[in-house]
């Protein structure tokens, strides 16, 4: 008896996780195609094409009134769903009506500020916001790091798979250093309770558990900021031993703020900004500043020298002369 076909949203779950795309863009990727079919009054997306991808997504924009970076996430997943899963290539150009994409310059805190937020925090979240501040780090680059990722001897750590399924080498602070290898410790002790327990696996990336059934236990795979407790892998189904959830890292990061009186919107990748302009402030060129974010275009980095007036040249106010 042959099986019954795999429902639609099976069958991008199943294409999201051959691509190797992380478990946050499946659950987008799914919520924006359902949301889709639903606006289209439960159609089926092969039956449908470039007019009711326009009409959704002008929908979005004018209706619901979303960010520009949230209508093109719809888009994204649309486009994939058409491209991968359904092989409908979209010939015509999609003519939506577009959300204002807003131009705003990031957050930056002074290096003071910077201080008075670390002293607000205590143990693995100090730790955490130390390296997005000290290295540059993403959120989730930070809390994805492994043990074999750091290099103590060369003052270094390899940031794997970072956007766009790119690594890159960034420096590994002096200052933080004996906080690591003390947290380290820590962290290695849990890890054998939980190899003792009958646990202590950890998630490997793309086919590698296939390939190396025993590296997911090994003490250079585990993750540097586990999480406290073991939970049940979404994908999978098996009880291990996840990183820290991003979620209590930005309410730790928002008590400290709160508690340093900073007035500031400040997020963890507040951090990775006033790193990079931190950079800029101190001389370092914009060239090597590019390479330590992992940014691809310069332009992008070029964000920074506007935070700091310096278009080329510091300019000063004329009150000031």
């Amino acid at each position: 008896m042959q099986a019954p076909p795999r429902k639609l949203l099976d069958q991008v779950r199943d294409m999201i996780r051959l691509k190797h795309y992380s478990y946050r863009t499946e659950e987008t990727y799914v919520q924006w195609i359902r949301r889709f079919i639903l606006f289209h009054n439960k159609q089926h997306p092969k039956n449908m094409g470039v007019p009711e991808i326009e009409s959704f997504l002008s929908h979005l924009a004018v209706d619901t009134q979303v960010s520009a970076a949230t209508q093109n996430q719809a888009f994204y997943a649309l486009l994939f769903l058409y491209q991968e899963v359904l092989h409908q290539p979209l010939d015509a150009s999609i003519n939506a009506l577009r959300a204002k994409r807003s131009r705003h310059l990031p957050t930056v805190l002074a290096q003071t500020e910077v201080r008075s937020v670390l002293q607000e925090l205590s143990g693995v979240y100090q730790i955490v916001v130390k390296l997005l501040y000290g290295c540059g780090l993403r959120q989730t680059e930070c809390l994805h790091l492994r043990v074999k990722d750091l290099d103590f001897a060369q003052k270094q750590l390899i940031v794997r798979n970072g956007k766009g399924m790119e690594d890159r080498l960034t420096m590994l602070p002096l200052s933080v250093i004996d906080l690591l290898q003390s947290h380290l410790q820590l962290v290695k002790y849990r890890h054998h309770q939980d190899l003792e327990r009958g646990y202590g696996a950890v998630y490997l990336p793309f086919a590698l558990e296939r390939k190396y059934p025993n590296a997911n236990r090994d003490w250079g795979w585990q993750y540097i900021f586990p999480a406290e407790q073991l939970s049940q892998d979404p994908r999978s189904g098996t009880v291990r031993r996840h990183h820290l959830h991003e979620s209590g890292l930005q309410k730790a990061i928002k008590r400290a703020v709160r508690a340093a009186k900073i007035n500031k919107r400040v997020s963890c990748h507040t951090f990775r900004h006033s790193f990079a302009t931190h950079l800029l402030e101190n001389g370092y060129d914009i060239r090597t500043i590019q390479e330590l974010l992992g940014h691809k275009d310069v332009k992008t980095t070029m964000i920074y020298t506007h935070v700091l007036n310096r278009g080329g040249q510091g300019v000063r106010s004329p009150l000031d002369v």
